[in-house]
């Protein structure tokens, strides 16, 4: 199998070299101008369709012999029902390293993703569903956010201690980040409103301004020296605390945006695709999966156009991921998931310009 892949991999980058050589400016051209035709219409492109084309410049006849050659390069396919073509996923992959320009962004847009983040976000969560919701406004495709809950270093802010009876407390974490965690335990030993207000002022003394993933069990007999009388219950606070936050539930959280915006594209009209894209959705295994695949790096926005190692579904499907950090390590990423005849230019310049603004608000605050 190693030595499969290793031939693979050598076969095209031989077949990369021959369409280097083979592809002239003109080639170039008619290929660009395919591609971005299909992005707008989805409908495949014909060499009249072309020759209408007034900046080309270019003879029909011309135009269908560079068109055999693109075929032949493996950069345009022609579906079984239509006389024109389509761009392949090779040719995607052109358009997308030599053909798109830079990010570009109008300014409403600009200010539109400033007014939205510029709000007094303060947790990572909500910023993540804003920012979200920004990327399938703006490209109306799918949005998809990662974030991962086991890298980040959060500081514990506030421990309250809250009676429901005698037995039973409500435990309210608040972290620096905005979130606030209610928690309801039993307690082995009886506790007065009062004795339960000492035992939070003791854990707060101890515990707070401390990352909560690296509170360490040695503080727990420190606190318990300083409130004896309560030794039963600060056993089951603690052991509880230790549960929460040395194992906690899920190591990442998945959140998505504009799911049903699939069914614009004419791609997913086909109701058994549609229904496969939503199954796949909902595995949030493969999802993160498919959101590691290491695509083409552009101004780091990380640009997946199909791939042979995706769900069959998303294999007609284009990725577009952007990390956010901080602090400079990395807790997350947002990204767009749409049929691979995506406007590549649109996407990537919403994606990078959103990556900025992201990256500002998470190192500023």
């Amino acid at each position: 199998m190693k030595n499969l892949n290793k031939r693979c991999r050598q076969h095209w980058a031989r077949r990369e070299d021959e369409m280097k050589n083979n592809l002239t400016d003109r080639k170039l051209r008619i290929l660009e101008f395919i591609i971005q035709e299909y992005i707008h219409t989805a409908e495949p492109i014909g060499s009249r369709t072309i020759s209408k084309n007034q900046g080309l410049n270019v003879s029909a006849a011309t135009i269908r012999n560079e068109m055999s050659d693109l075929e032949e390069l493996g950069l345009l396919v022609q579906p079984h029902t239509s006389a024109g073509r389509i761009p392949s996923e090779k040719a995607y992959e052109i358009y997308v390293k030599n053909m798109m320009g830079p990010d570009f962004l109008a300014e409403y847009d600009k200010q539109m993703i400033q007014s939205k983040l510029g709000k007094n976000i303060d947790k990572i969560s909500t910023l993540l569903q804003e920012s979200l919701d920004l990327i399938s406004e703006l490209t109306n495709y799918t949005s998809i956010g990662i974030l991962e809950t086991q890298n980040r270093k959060r500081v514990l802010k506030n421990i309250s201690l809250v009676p429901i009876d005698s037995r039973r407390i409500v435990i309210v974490t608040v972290l620096d980040d905005g979130e606030v965690r209610n928690d309801t335990m039993i307690l082995h030993q009886i506790i007065d409103a009062e004795s339960l207000r000492l035992i939070s002022d003791a854990i707060n003394e101890s515990l707070v301004g401390k990352c909560y993933e690296d509170i360490s069990e040695s503080l727990f007999p420190y606190i318990k020296s300083k409130i004896s009388e309560y030794t039963v219950a600060l056993d089951d606070i603690f052991s509880f605390l230790e549960e929460k936050i040395h194992h906690p539930n899920d190591s990442f959280q998945l959140v998505f945006h504009g799911m049903t915006n699939i069914f614009n594209h004419p791609e997913f009209n086909d109701i058994s695709r549609a229904r496969s894209f939503f199954r796949m959705m909902k595995d949030e295994d493969l999802l993160k999966k498919v959101l590691d695949i290491r695509g083409i790096e552009k101004d780091n926005i990380n640009i997946v156009i199909g791939d042979d190692r995706m769900d069959s579904v998303m294999r007609d499907c284009s990725i577009i991921t952007a990390n956010y950090i901080k602090d400079g390590v990395p807790i997350g990423k947002v990204g767009i998931i749409g049929p691979k005849r995506m406007d590549y230019q649109r996407a990537y310049s919403v994606m990078s310009y959103l990556q900025k603004q992201i990256n500002r608000l998470l190192n500023d605050s």
